[in-house]
């Protein structure tokens, strides 16, 4: 198991980039959660095979039709046994 930390900035919000990402999430198998950050950035946390972790995090770069990507930074930590993904508000 592993786990990833990102912050998304660029064009995220409004673009259905929180919900994109949790069907994505669950399509990849993963749990853990993603919300809107009140600088414009997205925070997202996620956990499973580690294959399916960077199929998440490299998503992550281009997220739904839409959004603009500016930068992705993550940050590995240790998986918390989370069960399903959910938006955050």
């Amino acid at each position: 198991m592993s786990r990833r930390h990102v912050i998304v900035s660029g064009r995220v919000q409004g673009v259905w980039f929180r919900d994109s990402m949790r069907r994505e999430a669950e399509r990849l198998g993963l749990s853990g959660w993603v919300r809107n950050l009140p600088d414009g950035n997205l925070e997202a946390a996620f956990e499973g095979p580690p294959d399916a972790v960077e199929k998440l995090t490299e998503w992550c770069h281009h997220g739904p039709p839409g959004a603009r990507v500016a930068s992705v930074t993550p940050r590995d930590e240790p998986p918390e046994g989370q069960t399903g993904f959910r938006i955050l508000r």
